[in-house]
C-alpha cells in the first residue's frame, strides 16, 4: 500500500509539471475544435450532427498518442525508474498510473467537448448519451494502449514524437472525421480500420451498438496489452 501511495505521489508530481499533458489533453484538441468546428458548420451544415464525435476523436487521439509516451520515457529512461526500484515502487505501477491520469484528462476534455459543441455550434447531442459514454470509455481505454506501446518500446524523447506523429496523422486522416469513408481508396480505408480512432468514430456515431465493431477494439487492447508486458520485462531488465 505504501508503494502505490508513493507511486500515486509521484504520478501527481509529475502532472503537475508536465506541459505536453496540457498541451496535448486540452489546449490543442480545444483550439482545434473552435477552429475545425466553425469550419466544418459552416461549410458542411450537416457536420453538426457528428461534431461532438469527431472532434472528441481527434482530441483523444492527439492527447494519447502525442501525451502519454513522453511521459512514459520520463518514467523508464531516467532515474525515476530507479527511484521506483529503490522504494519497492513495482514498474508496472508507472505505466498503471499514467494510463489511469491521461484516461482522466482526455475523459475531461471530451466532457468540455460534449457540452461545449451543442452551446457555440449547435452540435447535435447524441442519441443515447450511454451508449456514446461507453464507446467514448473503450475508446480512450484502446487509444492509451497503443500510446504505452510507443512509450515502452522507444527509449528516446525525439524519436518517441517521430513515432507518435507518424501514427497520429493517418490515425486521424484516415478515421473519418474529416470526410466520409466512402470518398476515400479502398486502399487508404483499409489503412484506416487498423487504426482505434476510425472504430471509435463508427461506435460513438452510431445509433444502435453493434458487436463486429466493438471487435476490434477488443482485439488491439488484448493485443496491446500483451506487447506491454513483453517491454515491461525488458525494461526490468
Amino acid at each position: 500500500m505504501g508503494a502505490f501511495l508513493y507511486g500515486v505521489f509521484l504520478q501527481w508530481k509529475l502532472d503537475i509539471r508536465s506541459k505536453t499533458l496540457l498541451i496535448t489533453c486540452y489546449i490543442v484538441p480545444l483550439l482545434f475544435f473552435v477552429i475545425m468546428g466553425g469550419i466544418f458548420t459552416s461549410v458542411m451544415p450537416e457536420a453538426r450532427y457528428t461534431l461532438i464525435q469527431s472532434m472528441t476523436v481527434f482530441g483523444v487521439t492527439m492527447g494519447a498518442l502525442i501525451g502519454l509516451p513522453p511521459s512514459l520515457v520520463e518514467i523508464y529512461s531516467s532515474d525515476i525508474k530507479k527511484v521506483y526500484k529503490a522504494n519497492g515502487v513495482p514498474l508496472y505501477l508507472g505505466l498503471a498510473l499514467t494510463n489511469i491520469s491521461a484516461y482522466i484528462h482526455l475523459f475531461l476534455m471530451s466532457m468540455i467537448l460534449y457540452i461545449a459543441a451543442p452551446l457555440v455550434f449547435h452540435a447535435e447531442i447524441p442519441e443515447n448519451p450511454g451508449r456514446y459514454f461507453i464507446s467514448l470509455a473503450v475508446f480512450i481505454a484502446v487509444s492509451l494502449s497503443i500510446a504505452s506501446i510507443i512509450g515502452l518500446a522507444v527509449k528516446d524523447q525525439a524519436k518517441t514524437s517521430m513515432f507518435s506523429i507518424i501514427i497520429f496523422i493517418p490515425s486521424t486522416m484516415l478515421s473519418g472525421i474529416m470526410f466520409p469513408m466512402e470518398l476515400l481508396p479502398k486502399a487508404f480505408g483499409t489503412i484506416g480500420k487498423l487504426f482505434p480512432a476510425s472504430w471509435g468514430y463508427k461506435l460513438m456515431t452510431e445509433n444502435v451498438f453493434k458487436f463486429e465493431h466493438f471487435l476490434p477494439f477488443l482485439f488491439i487492447f488484448v493485443l496491446a496489452a500483451v506487447m506491454c508486458n513483453i517491454l515491461l520485462r525488458k525494461v526490468d531488465n
